[in-house]
């Protein structure tokens, strides 16, 4: 039935600001989500409430589009993909983050049914492409080491295939030129985890996601107690793997990878967290607990900021509230008067901010089906709300006072409690969400079964129409642009004025000062900002503890989670720091973001003006780093190189083919421009099912080649090892001149030493794979000889008589029969250690000395 109140209600007048946006804030608004001829918020108002309300019966669309501007006017706002792209027809989601799973297989889907990891990548970059962020949890991936029985070989790891996510999300350009963000989970029971956590202390490495380790509580009891930890997988690990440890497989049929004490994990994770802000914590026991449908879904990640866990393609559609518009007569305690807050507005615009964003999800564009039918089955929405820092200040409440936290929790209480009622009411006159059970809904646990009694009883008799319908995400731009730089989220005022670097539109940068809304409102009534009352407490002002007790106060009244980060001074006793996650646990919060400035991280913003500097830095600059979004146009240069190599089964060969682009940068205030490769690719006609993953490879080089790490890729890739015995390519040179063949532990480290002494030659790498500093590559000379390619993909789809692609330089290492068939006994026969000379795993025990069968080097002697 139609919602009466539609036609009946009485509108509230339009607000007159009680002081006029700063310019800033205006020129964000109009660059970022201003279309056509739109010159102002109202101008954007109305186009978005257009837009969403499209969804709405025609006969009561007009009525509802007014009630949309009438609410944004009023404070309501969407989230940036809504405020950017409703109502406009450009194909971009209106929904900002998404979570997509990722399987343990290369194609196709796990045994699982969870889609292969190359399959998750094409579906994150079409998501990233139309404008969503995504989060994963990377831990169905088997462990490095692992056996891969398909092909006979030992797995990477997950967080070798995240390099390819990490390389994939820096090229794919987001709908309205944003980048996509990304969120990688992996959980504490992954024999991987040491590795994860320390991943982005590598500078460059990970730089477009979010990283957090997925805890239990039977993890953090364990670390309490002190106990023993295991690192399982399902996957089991390879022969070498077993007999290099004594590894045994479970009851339930997971395999211990090691045993460590939990408190040495969770230092480690700690001290990371610690120096370099990460990883994150999830608890992600509490957020399986608390979930309204934790009967029907288990979720493993978050969105990328953390206040949405989310199961397999669930969607965080976001609308925030503006609560410093609620707050009647700010510092009227300056005149003698007392401010107060309009909870009927704020209920009023509650109620009505839910239909909205229950619209977005019927008019909004999907990337991906999958996307379509969770939300479709669900209807997860997520109102909540912004400024209450500055909402605080202007009631003359210190954040961190105990009146501060009570009138937090007042707010978060009622839009609680006004949500449900709206979505309640929505389901008698829409329906409720397909997989609505009342008794499973509301059973004892869930976060739906703490709800007030009688909206208790309106969700049993009406069911409801929305899954989860709260959520505290932060409101960085969306803040700026519409609230004039009001506090982000849930967080305080960060600082009261602040320099801001902006990208100019000739690439150039700017700086500009920046004040907060409730900083210039009190300046603007008079108020004098040279001493400030002690009301105005800023993020940097106060403790660790005051951070974290607002979250625990706000939190049960939230059915999702909260975005926030815990700031604590640089000198803040590890011991201290420590406790807060473990505080936060037992808190019942879901997760924890902490920041702590230092020489690594360095500082948030400028809080004071900053001498501007024509000059970039060369981290800003550096051909080498800078980022290559796609592959040019046009034609480049190419080389195409024969490999031959010899196997257990016999000598293979195939076709590599490297293109190369220049890039110009900035070095020490000189213009310099390099030569890097960018683009790697095996010609078709080579159908060998084990050289079908090659060609993955392949292409995640050429993902890490345009990101700027395809030197770090290589050296990852040279040490994948397989079952079927090793590789010989090349050779190794002693000092007494004697040259022995190379050997490697798979066709694809192999393929990986191959290339790197291709870029080896032409002088991108060098002898031992290292990547060359840009000062050197800058004054080298490219190489001749290399060819050009229009596309490498699309000209070498055939090849010549003589089974050499057309324009190609056949090069290689000719071999005789003979020697073949020599080597070949040889690999056949090799029982030993490794080789650190030739790589062989022919080291054997002669005369009391360590001595290579293969190439004959002799080592430590007893």
């Amino acid at each position: 039935m139609a919602d009466d109140s539609i036609e009946t209600r009485t509108s509230r007048p339009t607000p007159t600001l009680p002081v006029a946006p700063q310019q800033f804030s205006l020129d964000v608004l109009l660059e970022k989500y201003a279309k056509g001829d739109e010159r102002s918020a109202d101008d954007i108002y109305r186009r978005v409430a257009r837009g969403v309300a499209m969804a709405e019966p025609e006969a009561l669309r007009e009525a509802v589009e007014a009630r949309f501007v009438e609410n944004l006017q009023h404070g309501a706002l969407g989230a940036g993909r809504i405020m950017s792209a409703a109502g406009t027809g450009i194909a971009a989601t209106l929904i900002n983050c998404f979570v997509q799973p990722v399987g343990d297989s290369i194609q196709d889907v796990d045994e699982n049914g969870l889609p292969g990891i190359y399959v998750a990548l094409l579906q994150a970059a079409e998501t990233m492409r139309r404008g969503g962020g995504v989060g994963y949890n990377f831990s169905a991936i088997r462990p490095k080491g692992a056996r891969v029985h398909t092909t006979s070989s030992s797995a990477s790891g997950p967080c070798s295939y995240m390099d390819v996510f990490d390389a994939s999300c820096r090229t794919v350009e987001s709908a309205g030129s944003r980048r996509g963000a990304q969120m990688a989970v992996l959980d504490c029971t992954h024999p991987d985890l040491p590795e994860f956590i320390e991943a982005k202390h590598s500078k460059g490495r990970w730089n477009n996601f979010n990283v957090s380790v997925a805890v239990t509580d039977e993890f953090m009891r364990a670390v309490e107690q002190n106990e023993t930890w295991q690192l399982v997988h399902r996957a089991e690990p390879s022969p070498a793997m077993r007999a290099a440890r004594d590894m045994r497989q479970r009851e339930d049929g997971l395999w211990i990878y090691s045993e460590q004490p939990a408190r040495a994990i969770w230092d480690r994770i700690m001290r990371s967290t610690y120096d370099v802000a990460e990883p994150g914590v999830v608890f992600i026991s509490r957020m399986n607990e608390d979930n309204n449908l934790r009967a029907f879904e288990t979720i493993r990640a978050t969105n990328p900021c953390g206040e949405q866990p989310l199961p397999a393609y669930g969607c965080c559609n976001l609308g925030p509230l503006n609560l410093t518009r609620f707050v009647i007569d700010p510092f009227a305690q300056m005149k003698g008067g007392k401010p107060s807050f309009d909870w009927e507005a704020l209920a009023q615009s509650t109620r009505t901010q839910v239909r909205f964003l229950d619209d977005v999800l019927d008019v909004t564009l999907w990337p991906l089906p999958e996307q379509y039918d969770e939300s479709r089955a669900k209807r997860r929405i997520g109102v909540g709300f912004t400024g209450l820092g500055d909402t605080l200040v202007m009631l003359g409440l210190r954040y961190n006072s105990p009146e501060g936290r009570d009138t937090a929790v007042h707010i978060a209480r009622l839009m609680r409690d006004e949500a449900y009622r709206a979505s309640a009411e929505l389901a008698r006159e829409r329906g409720a969400f397909p997989l609505f059970d009342a008794k499973r809904y509301l059973e004892e646990g869930t976060f739906a079964s703490r709800l007030p009694d009688d909206i208790k009883a309106t969700i049993r008799r009406d069911g409801i129409r929305n899954s989860h319908l709260l959520s505290i995400a932060p409101t960085g731009t969306v803040s700026l642009a519409f609230a004039d730089n009001a506090s982000n989220g849930i967080e305080p005022a960060f600082s009261w004025t602040y320099t801001r670097m902006k990208v100019m539109a000739d690439g150039s940068r700017e700086s500009f000062a920046v004040e907060d809304y409730a900083y210039r409102l009190f300046r603007e009534m008079g108020g004098d900002v040279s001493a400030l009352p002690d009301y105005f407490v800023s993020a940097l002002e106060m403790s660790a503890r005051d951070h974290l007790d607002m979250m625990a106060a706000v939190q049960p009244y939230v059915d999702t989670s909260i975005s926030k980060t815990v700031n604590v001074p640089a000198d803040y006793p590890f011991d201290a720091f420590e406790s807060l996650y473990f505080d936060a646990w037992k808190g019942g919060l879901k997760g924890l973001a902490t920041y702590r400035p230092n020489e690594t991280l360095g500082a948030v913003l400028s809080v004071t003006p900053t001498q501007t500097d024509d000059s970039l830095t060369e981290a800003d600059m550096d051909p080498l780093r800078i980022a290559i979004d796609h592959r040019p146009k046009g034609e480049l240069p190419a080389i195409i190189e024969k490999v031959e190599y010899l196997t257990q089964a016999g000598k293979k060969s195939l076709y590599v083919a490297v293109s190369f682009m220049e890039v110009t940068g900035r070095l020490g205030g000189e213009d310099v421009t390099i030569e890097r490769p960018i683009e790697f690719f095996i010609p078709a006609g080579q159908r060998d099912e084990s050289q079908q993953w090659i060609t993955a490879q392949m292409r995640s080089l050429s993902l890490a080649a345009r990101g700027g790490f395809v030197a770090r890729n290589l050296q990852d890739l040279r040490k994948v090892s397989w079952d079927r015995g090793q590789v010989r390519l090349g050779d190794v040179q002693r000092p007494d001149g004697h040259r022995s063949p190379r050997w490697h532990d798979s066709e694809v480290a192999a393929l990986a030493y191959a290339i790197q002494q291709i870029l080896h030659r032409r002088g991108f790498l060098d002898a031992e794979g290292n990547q060359l500093p840009s000062r050197m590559l800058a004054r080298l000379e490219p190489a001749e000889g290399g060819e050009t390619s229009g596309g490498l993909a699309e000209e070498f789809s055939g090849e010549s008589h003589d089974g050499v692609p057309s324009g190609s330089a056949q090069t290689g290492t000719e071999q005789s029969a003979s020697s073949d068939a020599a080597d070949l006994n040889q690999l056949r026969m090799m029982l030993g250690r490794k080789c650190s000379n030739c790589g062989a795993n022919a080291v054997i025990r002669k005369d009391g000395c360590d001595f290579c069968t293969a190439c004959g080097d002799v080592g430590a002697c007893g």
